[in-house]
């Protein structure tokens, strides 16, 4: 069966205000029902909020090590021997590295209630600049769970 690819990695074009192609894959996870304009307002405006609250760097750049920090290095996969089943610890790549920190940031946002979307999303953001917060709690258990299992290391192959 051949590799699936989705058009999103080679077609994606930076977003228009930063030229950020993260920014970008961002603001396209975070639409819903194909209304991209109104997903550009709420990043954006995130974005301000960040520039008000975190005044010694650029907000972009606080957006950019928000994903960074979030970013899984190890998790665990269930693998079956020998008719067990087994959670491996194994390394995680770049693309699923950056999904999964953008899907985490976003479901953090998306939990809490009775607030605009780019005030949850520009807290989320700082408390995840600030190594804090729902989506970095998200990394750190993936991160115990792979330190807690990893006897079955030599499982991955």
């Amino acid at each position: 069966m051949a590799q699936r690819m989705t058009a999103s990695a080679s077609q994606l074009k930076p977003d228009p205000k930063y030229h950020s192609i993260l920014a970008s894959k961002f603001i396209n996870c975070l639409m819903t029902d194909g209304k991209k304009t109104t997903a550009q307002r709420v990043f954006y405006d995130a974005i301000e909020m960040i520039a008000e609250k975190v005044t010694d760097q650029p907000a972009i750049e606080v957006f950019h090590a928000a994903v960074d920090n979030v970013k899984p290095s190890i998790e665990v996969r269930s693998r079956r021997v020998g008719g067990a089943n087994y959670q491996v610890p194994t390394q995680v790549n770049s693309r699923r590295q950056q999904a999964l920190a953008i899907r985490w940031i976003l479901e953090a946002c998306r939990e809490k209630k009775g607030r605009p979307m780019h005030q949850l999303l520009a807290e989320e953001l700082v408390s995840a600049y600030k190594r804090e917060g729902a989506a970095m709690t998200k990394r750190d258990n993936v991160h115990r769970m792979a330190d807690a299992n990893k006897a079955f290391a030599h499982f991955a192959w």
